[in-house]
């Protein structure tokens, strides 16, 4: 019988009470055992506090305090960790019941992958679904190339390798997802494995709504950082996506409003 390794998971938060107890219910409801959960608050005046201390008992560590940002908390999550697979999950996102016992055999099961990725529904603001995020297999070349295709709710990487990697760059606001997938990617195989492991949540506050252009600035940083010319496939991709911004943003809000209204 496979020995079942410890898994990290850390939720960064700041003033999201209305979703906070759903993402950390998912975690704390998981059919995989072995879990340190850490949930790193940024000092909420929301009610937040009162979520977290409800829950003490059943968290591996837990902090309330000003912090810079969301990359931040997660950094300072990652460095209160054990687990030899990591994860983070946002404070108004969910995971799927059997999303880590899933994660943990696929890495298991592929000694050569270092990380594991599902698919994730959209969700609104009730946890309805209302679409789903377009993974499938990528690799180095590919996110290079401007296709990331990870859903970060339904990653999971192992711990060895944040040590050589980490840590997720605290002035990225938006893709420091992205910069750690080709960080690892370019040590290690990534691995897409069909079947919703989370939900990705949707509201008028969410960065993917409010501030999804910033993402596309930071994927660049990235590009140039580690030697890309002015001409490659990602850059052609960052000018289109920049046309086409309006539009994208249009119907992430049109879907959420219309969700809102049934």
């Amino acid at each position: 019988m496979n020995r079942q390794p410890l898994v990290s998971i850390v939720t960064p938060s700041f003033d999201q009470a209305p979703f906070l107890e759903a993402a950390m219910r998912s975690v704390l409801e998981q059919s995989y055992p072995h879990i340190e959960y850490i949930v790193i608050d940024g000092g909420s005046s929301d009610g937040s506090l009162e979520i977290i201390q409800r829950y003490d008992d059943r968290l591996a560590d837990w902090v309330s305090e000003p912090d810079r940002g969301q990359t931040d908390a997660i950094n300072k999550g990652f460095a209160r960790a054990g687990g030899e697979i990591l994860a983070w999950l946002n404070s108004d996102d969910t995971y799927q019941p059997e999303a880590v016992a899933q994660a943990v055999g696929a890495l298991q099961n592929r000694p050569e992958v270092g990380l594991v990725y599902g698919d994730a529904n959209y969700i609104d603001e009730r946890g309805r679904v209302i679409g789903r995020f377009p993974a499938r297999q990528t690799d180095y070349r590919k996110l290079r190339r401007g296709y990331v295709h990870i859903p970060q709710q339904a990653a999971f990487f192992r711990a060895n390798l944040w040590r050589d990697v980490g840590p997720l760059d605290p002035s990225f606001y938006f893709a420091m997802d992205y910069d750690l997938w080709v960080r690892l990617a370019k040590i290690s195989r990534l691995q897409y494995h069909p079947g919703v492991w989370a939900n990705f949540r949707l509201h008028s506050a969410s960065k993917t709504i409010a501030a999804d252009r910033h993402c596309w600035d930071e994927m660049l940083r990235v590009h140039y950082r580690d030697g890309g010319g002015k001409l490659a496939p990602i850059v052609l991709k960052y000018y289109l996506r920049r046309l086409l911004a309006p539009l994208v943003t249009w119907r992430r809000r049109r879907l959420v409003h219309s969700a809102e209204k049934e």
